[in-house]
């Protein structure tokens, strides 16, 4: 009876064994590749096949555990064992092939969600070693990377690969990305591009594409320009100029926070203009946010109309500075009309702030009737006109007064 129960742990363990050995060789990487190159030999190049091939054996084969070694043979040759005649590395070098094998790409990503994240790592990996590829490879890579990220098949963050210093250094990351983004922006536009980037926050990091010696607005914009890209230059050239704006912001507010004189704070701004070549209208509407921007403002719509005319008179010498044009005083109403709107405590204190920054000569009558008439924005509209209504009524009035004077002294 003993040796019977001794038996029985054994004839088990000999079972576990046994299925423990067939799952090894269900799931032995060198299988799954033989299965994988052995079926896109049979397909050869026509890419539905392929596409076809892909999908039904992702049902027999472990996708989630061998992504990177299916990955490895779809897009590189990694030896004679994987040579296929679909690799993307043995295609022709042109847009449509390459949008034709993007939609392989595309298929299986979406049958096999999963396989998502590992995709994206596998062409993150891709990018850092594309100092072993050919030209020709590289360039065959970036137009397909382009296309899937115009497709959303993978995120901008990839881009980050392309910073890597040794790349960086011997031009390969911007040549590869000349190609990258012709492609992207040709499935899309530079709009789609930049919200892609601005998503991930690749938006104010293309500069690192060049060695430090080199990372100005200048040389980005004449490399790009160039290449044919002038539309990414022009990204590129407004990111910098945005993010010029919100430090000069920034700095603004800790002068004001800090008490500096206004004297101090109009020379600054002054000087910003100059080093940064600033439109006045641009500079008008900096301030205007700045200004805003440093008060921890009431919560009662009774008391912040109060609160807002007294800091605003304290700085309206500043904004007056900065208004000595129309457009620059029209640019500063609509920036009041909307930060009104969007701020709802403010919407009762629109016509008190206008009334107080005409007396302070920050607005002249013209441009508060030609907002009035005609420039005023679609934000609150209706109600700040009537807000308005009675002001400008006397303005016109004061105006008639002040001509027919005129005529009575000629």
């Amino acid at each position: 009876m003993n040796n019977q129960k001794q038996q029985k742990p054994t004839l088990t363990g000999q079972r576990f064994k046994t299925r423990k050995r067939d799952e090894k060789e269900r799931f032995d990487p060198s299988q799954f590749q033989e299965s994988i190159v052995q079926g896109l030999n049979q397909t050869g190049t026509d890419l539905e096949a392929v596409a076809k091939f892909l999908d039904a054996s992702g049902a027999k084969l472990d996708y989630r555990r061998y992504a990177e070694t299916l990955f490895d043979i779809l897009v590189t040759l990694s030896d004679d064992l994987t040579r296929t005649e679909y690799c993307l590395f043995t295609a022709s070098e042109d847009l449509e092939t390459m949008q034709a094998y993007a939609q392989v790409f595309n298929k299986l990503i979406r049958r096999y969600k999963y396989l998502e994240k590992g995709f994206e790592e596998e062409i993150k990996k891709l990018l850092l070693f594309l100092k072993g590829f050919t030209e020709s490879e590289r360039n065959k890579l970036a137009m397909l990377t382009g296309i899937l990220l115009a497709n959303g098949n993978i995120s901008a963050s990839i881009l980050s690969s392309l910073f890597n210093e040794n790349l960086v250094k011997e031009g390969v990351s911007a040549a590869f990305a000349v190609k990258l983004f012709k492609s992207w922006i040709n499935e899309k536009d530079i709009n789609s591009v930049a919200a892609s980037l601005r998503k991930v926050g690749m938006d104010n990091r293309l500069m690192e594409l060049f060695p430090a010696n080199k990372r100005s607005c200048e040389h980005f914009s004449k490399y790009f320009t160039d290449a044919g890209l002038k539309e990414l230059s022009d990204f590129a050239r407004n990111q910098q100029s945005i993010g010029a704006r919100k430090e000069l912001q920034k700095e603004l507010q800790e002068q004001m926070s800090r008490g500096e004189t206004l004297k101090d704070i109009i020379a600054y701004v002054r000087e910003e203009m100059k080093k940064t070549s600033i439109s006045e209208q641009t500079m008008i509407g900096i301030l205007w946010t700045s200004v805003m921007s440093t008060v921890e403002w009431n919560k009662k719509e009774e008391l912040v109309t109060e609160q807002a005319i007294k800091h605003l008179k304290q700085y309206s010498p500043l904004l007056k500075a900065f208004t000595s044009q129309g457009l620059s005083e029209l640019t500063l109403l609509l920036k009041i009309q909307e930060y009104c709107y969007d701020n709802i405590h403010f919407m009762k204190a629109f016509q008190k702030i206008v009334v107080l920054l005409y007396k302070a000569d920050v607005l002249s009558e013209e441009v508060i009737l030609k907002w009035y008439t005609e420039a005023h924005m679609a934000k609150g509209k209706s109600v700040f006109l009537e807000q308005m209504k009675k002001f400008v009524e006397w303005l016109k009035n004061a105006e008639e007064e002040s001509e027919s004077e005129e005529e009575e002294g000629d």
